[in-house]
């Protein structure tokens, strides 16, 4: 048993499974919204291994229900726990778990130690801010002030950062896969997609494509067996900031492909974003597996894209 207290009248309880950070903040938000007393936990601090990235967040409300990690899943009923305590002093306080922290019962499966900033929220404008940002595609930040206990709205930051005091949190509109292609190879990466949680966007025709679409978030897969119909597809993704651009087909049809940029005026820099032939399989001949293998690729270039 957990020497953290819980209040005897409230049992944790996960209210539903996920790690996506603009479902815990609306979830935040609305629980707020709808005068339920609420805190945003996050993640500040990992000494050695963790589970989670720096930033990660749960929403914890006075009636135990939560959602979000900010661990393995083996420490969030008992942070639920302590996040109660804070709503009934109403005041933010921190929690040190595994190495250093003083609930010895309590060990983190990584081996290190994290340091939670519980933050009882006290007002929601902020989180809406944020969120309705994301919806829009635009990356937002957000900063908590330990001092002030304190959670403002701002300016995306380069990288989420906690420097004892103010916390730098930064969040990105939900990776979208923009698929190209009338194909059965389209339709399984769409349907994997949509089940790993991308925001999709499926385009089979060769209307006008804003560059707008293309933003830093945005993957795109040409899944093609027409090299004329893939190309002002292509030309919309080369001018705009997607974070992926991959193409179907073998090498010499990329040979073809990169002839017929060139005369249209692309650099060798620029064909070079293209991943083709796409995914991270070699030689996949059917169509689930060619959809495992672009969502790897994509998934892959989502981590460590800026």
């Amino acid at each position: 048993m957990s020497l953290i207290q819980t209040r005897p009248d409230v049992t944790p309880l996960m209210a539903f499974m996920t790690d996506d950070s603009q479902q815990i903040l609306q979830y935040a938000a609305d629980s707020f919204d709808a005068s339920i007393g609420t805190v945003l936990v996050t993640l500040v601090e990992i000494r050695g291994g963790a589970a989670r990235a720096l930033g990660a967040q749960m929403t914890v409300r006075e009636d135990g229900l939560y959602c979000g990690y900010v661990s393995g899943g083996c420490t969030e009923a008992a942070v639920a726990a302590e996040a109660l305590q804070a709503i009934s002093k109403g005041n933010d306080r921190f929690l040190r778990l595994g190495e250093g922290s003083r609930f010895f019962d309590i060990v983190l499966p990584c081996g290190g130690g994290i340091t939670l900033a519980i933050h009882v929220l006290r007002e929601s404008l902020n989180l809406h801010t944020v969120l309705e940002g994301l919806k829009t595609r635009r990356r937002m930040g957000l900063h908590y002030d330990a001092g002030m206990q304190s959670l403002t709205a701002s300016a995306f930051p380069e990288e989420t950062s906690w420097d004892g005091s103010h916390l730098q949190r930064g969040y990105r509109p939900r990776p979208r896969l923009f698929l190209s292609g009338r194909s059965i190879e389209a339709e399984r990466t769409m349907q994997l997609a949509l089940s790993t949680g991308y925001d999709v966007l499926r385009r089979e025709d060769r209307a006008d494509l804003p560059q707008a679409l293309f933003d830093a978030d945005v993957a795109v897969a040409l899944l093609h067996h027409d090299l004329d119909v893939e190309l002002p597809v292509l030309r919309a993704s080369l001018d705009g900031k997607p974070f992926y651009i991959g193409a179907l087909g073998s090498s010499t049809t990329h040979r073809r492909r990169t002839e017929a940029l060139v005369s249209l005026g692309y650099r060798q820099a620029d064909i070079d974003r293209i991943k083709a032939p796409i995914g991270i399989i070699a030689k996949a001949r059917d169509a689930n597996t060619l959809a495992l293998s672009v969502l790897g690729d994509v998934a892959a270039a989502y981590a460590v894209s800026r």
